[in-house]
């Protein structure tokens, strides 16, 4: 019997619109209905949760938010798995930051060399400069609850003396992603997750897969109780952890091999059938 089933957002619960359907969001309501513990685990920063999801509406029926979001689910997995929060008492249950050092000698040499500087701080996703921000604003649209801009990214964590979940680096320029590359050879205790246009750069403890084994350490729930449904290569930790495994049609090649399950692609809602398959 499965007691925990933890989420990817994009590529996974959203389409390729970055949009959650009523039907991947009705089977989501109907796993915690039935007492499963539903856990969102996200690259996103905790205030970017998608915020269908947040407000548990279902366009159809016009749901009021409160009756609809109530119990829908209570712990996140944020930033890559930076941070495990239960958002009900409004505490930290794991977390792995970039150490404070790191993250300032880091700010210091990535200055000027044709990046774009994002971080998640305290839930938030934080942007330097206006060009950038608007640039997030509109990407997240609706789910842009968490997004604000800041001048300088390392003046305002020197200052504020907050730790870093993540950084998000932008190539703005050609050459950036090979500076960013060589900058973090410097830095054994960071990972980084690399795509065509921005390097997720976080601690090498946080993973999605050693925050889903602390939750689950945490509720007292066996590994071979918890399933998993994801598409991303930093899911990968996440299925090293979980008992049941399911990958989305979309999913990257190492994802499928690993799983138990491949269900369809998240434009033909993967999730929300593989929910209602395996899960309901």
């Amino acid at each position: 019997m499965i007691k925990l089933l933890a989420v990817d957002m994009d590529g996974t619960c959203l389409n390729g619109r970055s949009r959650m359907t009523d039907r991947t969001l009705w089977a989501l309501r109907k796993a915690a209905e039935k007492g499963v513990v539903l856990v969102p685990a996200t690259g996103r920063n905790l205030e970017c949760i998608p915020h269908r999801l947040a407000a548990g509406t279902l366009r159809e029926t016009g749901t009021p938010d409160d009756d609809a979001n109530r119990g829908l689910f209570r712990y996140v997995i944020s930033s890559n798995g930076a941070r495990v929060t239960d958002i009900c008492e409004r505490k930290t249950i794991f977390q792995a930051s970039v150490k404070r050092e790191d993250a300032l000698t880091l700010l210091e040499k990535c200055r000027g060399n044709g990046l774009g500087i994002a971080s998640h701080v305290r839930h938030r996703y934080l942007l330097q400069g206006r060009f950038l921000t608007a640039a997030g604003l509109m990407i997240y649209g609706k789910d842009a609850k968490g997004v604000y801009c800041v001048r300088d990214m390392e003046a305002f964590i020197r200052k504020n003396n907050y730790e870093v979940e993540e950084f998000q680096f932008y190539f703005l320029l050609p050459g950036a992603k090979e500076k960013v590359r060589n900058i973090l050879k410097e830095y054994p205790s960071l990972h980084a997750a690399y795509t065509g246009i921005y390097a997720e750069v976080y601690s090498r403890e946080a993973s999605k897969g050693n925050a889903l084994a602390a939750l689950v350490g945490h509720l007292g729930i066996r590994q071979e109780e918890t399933a998993c449904i994801g598409d991303g290569e930093n899911d990968l930790s996440m299925f090293a952890s979980s008992g049941l495994k399911i990958a989305m049609g979309n999913a990257v090649e190492s994802l499928k091999v690993q799983a138990d399950h491949v269900t369809d692609p998240n434009n033909r809602d993967g999730a929300a059938r593989a929910i209602e398959r395996y899960i309901l």
